[in-house]
């Protein structure tokens, strides 16, 4: 699979069919945006599988200390790191045969997601999953805020 993610289809697409997400730098404090966008994710139905050396849970899962240490099959690498450490987890996420190379907002890396597209991963950057989820999916529009998705189609397919 590959893609750039950044069109509304596809984002749908990684959302609606990937829901085991690994979460590269999670956070166990509640007030950091790792765990708020976990917890939201969690709430809605994903599998979220921290990977943080720092801990042993969080989100009442068990901490892996890398991609490579958990022991499932992992569809999206939901990356929580600065730039310049998305090259290693890029490689790890190959590594591992994850499906969808998720870079959150201001993580940016256009090598490490040309070497991800190239290994057959769809590429998502400078976006969360928990906005766009809501955006896509009817999650911000309860509260008045415009999900700037202005359509008379309904989506191909939804997974509830």
């Amino acid at each position: 699979m590959s893609g750039d993610g950044n069109d509304i289809e596809t984002l749908r697409r990684i959302l609606a069919e990937h829901r085991t997400v690994a979460v590269v730098g999670l956070s166990a404090k509640w007030y950091r945006p790792s765990y708020f966008a976990a917890k939201y994710l969690k709430d809605h139905g994903y599998r979220i599988i921290p990977v943080n050396p720092a801990y042993n849970e969080v989100l009442g899962e068990r901490c892996y200390p890398s991609l490579r240490a958990i022991p499932e099959p992992v569809e999206v690498v939901d990356v929580f790191r600065r730039p310049e450490e998305v090259p290693a987890i890029a490689e790890e996420a190959i590594a591992i045969g994850a499906k969808v190379l998720w870079m959150q907002l201001g993580v940016v890396h256009e090598e490490a997601a040309r070497r991800a597209r190239e290994a057959g991963l769809a590429v998502v950057m400078d976006r969360c999953m928990k906005i766009e989820h809501a955006r896509l999916f009817g999650g911000l529009n309860f509260v008045g805020i415009d999900t700037g998705v202005i359509s008379a189609r309904r989506p191909r397919h939804l997974p509830y």
